[in-house]
């Protein structure tokens, strides 16, 4: 049998015609070399399959040269862009990314924080639902960026949809509608109270009734189950907690005989399922790729400097209406 030998460092840097640790750089701490060194080197690494051996770089300087990122629910569609620009930013950084789902159970998440901690230089917590003590315990021992969850004293990045909703209710208002509903997601979550939060704010402050409704599982069949309910309250305009559950009330409202938005205009958040609805659905769009992005590069510099100074990192979103949004019926087109 035939084995195949993996370049060495010593080899690649010999032809490239620079120092080993030059190589070493361009994968570890590429912001010390010129970006066209960094190019050149990974260029030629990947041409003659060079691969950094991170196991012994550990056992020599003691670090790992990989991070942690833990999610609730990966196959919700909210999660996605924020890993895949957050695998991209370790890879600009020589890291290796490690994900874990803990299926939205905060004991899960506690285990799976256990089990990384050996492992990783690095958390990465997306929509943690650990409670505030715990997150702060884990940042105390271990350098951790907060996505989506808001505790002082640890670096988070936050997507706001805040300003949105607020817009999003006045146009309701201005378009006739006088009953709104909010339909949440999963009680844990951080982001769900936020948006609810808004949404009552910017109801009151508009005048308009208003209905709260519960989809905990944050699913399309829970956004189908409770359209009903939702009609049954009288509500014409509804704002979702993320788009996967207004895909679901879209569904709901066709199979009760309603138009949307004739009948009752939907709004969704996330903007990740525009193109999947029928009518193509209003949304909130996020910047979840600068999340992820930037989640590692405040994780990267956190663990480089023993003191770091707190970040707040805050994304407003943008509201983007489709064909899911009208005017109130008898309000006129």
């Amino acid at each position: 049998m035939i084995r195949y030998k993996a370049p060495t460092i010593v080899e690649l840097a010999k032809l490239l015609g620079v120092a080993p640790s030059t190589v070493s750089r361009a994968f570890t701490d590429p912001g010390k070399l010129l970006p066209e060194t960094v190019e050149k080197v990974r260029r030629k690494a990947s041409e003659i399959g060079y691969v950094p051996n991170n196991h012994a770089r550990a056992l020599i300087t003691g670090r790992s040269s990989v991070v942690g990122m833990i999610v609730p629910d990966i196959a919700n569609p909210f999660f996605p862009p924020i890993l895949r620009h957050a695998q991209r930013a370790a890879e600009e950084r020589g890291l290796s990314l490690i994900l874990a789902d803990s299926d939205g159970d905060p004991e899960r998440e506690l285990q799976l924080v256990g089990r990384l901690t050996p492992q990783v230089e690095g958390l990465v917590l997306a929509a943690s639902r650990l409670p505030e003590k715990s997150l702060v315990t884990i940042a105390d021992r271990l350098p951790t960026v907060l996505v989506n969850r808001d505790v002082a004293g640890i670096p988070r990045v936050l997507v706001s949809a805040d300003r949105a909703l607020d817009q999003a209710v006045g146009g309701f208002a201005r378009d006739g509608h006088a009953s709104l509903a909010y339909v949440g997601g999963p009680p844990e979550s951080w982001s769900n109270a936020q948006r609810a939060r808004q949404v009552e704010r910017s109801a009151r402050a508009q005048g308009l009734d208003l209905a709260l409704f519960d989809a905990p599982g944050g699913t399309y069949s829970e956004g189908f189950d409770v359209a009903r309910a939702v009609v049954d309250a009288g509500a014409t305009a509804v704002v979702a907690f993320d788009d996967v559950i207004a895909h679901g009330l879209i569904s709901g409202f066709q199979a009760a005989g309603l138009s949307v938005p004739l009948d009752v205009s939907v709004l969704g958040c996330d903007d990740t399922l525009t193109t999947t609805t029928y009518p193509p659905l209003s949304s909130i769009a996020l910047d979840l790729a600068g999340a992820g992005r930037l989640a590692v590069e405040t994780l990267s510099t956190s663990t480089r400097q023993a003191d770091t100074a707190e970040e707040r990192i805050e994304l407003e979103g943008a509201l983007v209406l489709r064909g899911s949004t009208g005017r109130a019926p008898g309000a006129g087109r």
